[in-house]
């Protein structure tokens, strides 16, 4: 009863979830009473000024719980000046790329610039390099901001973003699931790689990037349950009333191989197996 009366009484939020870029993530905006559709460009109120982008989520309700009140507005529907300045922007960060990396380059600085990102509303540039460790570039941002006349933030990325950023083929063959889809990144582990009895060679479980591939987070999940419903390696299980150890797992065909006490070793249906 008190958890049901705790459900009744949360507040609900009309809300609408906002892509910045290709792959980034969608935050939740207040639609303002705007009439929004999905793919519709927009100009929204963020914690560091205007910011150009694209709805993804269309105005849905919220629980409370799901977003951080007090939620910011959509300010607008985008208009074809508003995309004018977009393409601007877009522009002015290729040329602010190039200068930053003549800059770094006279101030001998061992940073690897990989993006530069102008605000909407140009009051601010974000330069994205990464680093072997912390690097000293006070200098840099006063020589940027002499050159800009704006706010200058150096931003310091990890590999798994310098990855996102930049993009490029996986082992499979793919565009990299985090330049093209993944809005976030998710936990990887080892153990992940082990439940789907993937060869545990570094460089056959391992991104572009260096870290774990993402995609063994996509189907751990389906792994853990059907490895639930399997007997484990070197149980005894019962064949045609014969004891039988488990030698082996297929878990995609959902077959054990087993050795029969005879030490021959045969691929049975888990539904011809009693365990």
């Amino acid at each position: 009863m008190e958890e049901t009366a705790a459900k009744n009484s949360s507040q609900l939020y009309t809300v609408v979830g906002v892509r910045f870029k290709r792959a980034g993530k969608i935050y939740y905006f207040d639609p303002n009473e705007l009439d929004l559709q999905l793919e519709q460009e927009v100009i929204v109120e963020t914690a560091r000024g205007l910011e150009y982008g694209k709805v993804k989520i269309g105005p849905k309700e919220v629980d409370q719980e799901a977003i951080t009140p007090p939620l910011k507005k959509v300010l607008r529907v985008a208009t074809p000046k508003d995309r004018e300045q977009y393409l601007e922007n877009q522009e002015k960060e290729a040329k602010a790329f190039q200068i930053c990396l003549e800059k770094i380059k006279q101030h001998k600085l061992e940073m690897k610039l990989i993006d530069v990102e102008y605000t909407f509303d140009r009051n601010k540039i974000i330069f994205y390099f990464t680093a072997d460790g912390r690097v000293d570039f006070r200098e840099l941002v006063k020589d940027l901001a002499s050159v800009f006349r704006t706010r200058i933030e150096l931003r310091q990325i990890g590999v798994r973003d310098e990855a996102k950023m930049l993009g490029g083929l996986g082992p499979c063959g793919r565009s990299l699931c985090c330049a093209t889809f993944l809005g976030e990144f998710a936990p990887v582990s080892i153990k992940m790689a082990k439940e789907q009895n993937l060869s545990l060679n570094p460089t056959k479980i391992s991104g572009i990037c260096g870290r774990l591939m993402c995609c063994l987070k996509f189907e751990s999940e389906s792994y853990r349950e059907i490895t639930n419903g399997l007997p484990a390696v070197g149980s005894n299980v019962v064949y045609q009333e014969q004891k039988a150890v488990v030698v082996d797992q297929n878990l995609l065909k959902e077959t054990l191989v087993i050795q029969l006490p005879n030490e021959e070793r045969i691929e049975v249906p888990l539904g011809e197996v009693d365990f």
